[in-house]
């Protein structure tokens, strides 16, 4: 008798719960799209930036002095780099200042 009421107890519990989607089911956190690369207009020139060119580093810092990330620049990877090189190289030269205040 005890056997039978574990038994039914057993399968309402097994109908009741539904099973898990397997992992290949299950969608893997959002759909993300692959981004294709980005391409600056300065990249087919070959070198990117120069730290000469204050006037065009300028664009890509932010007021407080801050470099802007690649997000905002909009630039690709490898022209990222070197911006932030050529700024850098700027600073040391006095060409530009390492915090924000700069006028235009």
């Amino acid at each position: 008798m005890a056997n039978e009421a574990a038994e039914a107890v057993e399968e309402t519990k097994s109908e009741s719960t539904p099973s898990k989607p397997s992992r290949s089911d299950r969608p893997r956190g959002r759909n993300r799209r692959r981004r294709s690369r980005r391409q600056t207009y300065y990249c087919p020139d070959g070198k990117c930036f120069d730290y000469k060119d204050v006037d065009t580093l300028r664009r890509y810092i932010a007021e407080t002095g801050k470099i802007k990330p690649r997000r905002q620049t909009r630039v690709c990877s490898r022209c990222q780099r070197e911006l932030a090189r050529e700024i850098k190289r700027a600073r040391y030269l006095a060409l530009l200042p390492f915090v924000g205040g700069f006028e235009d």
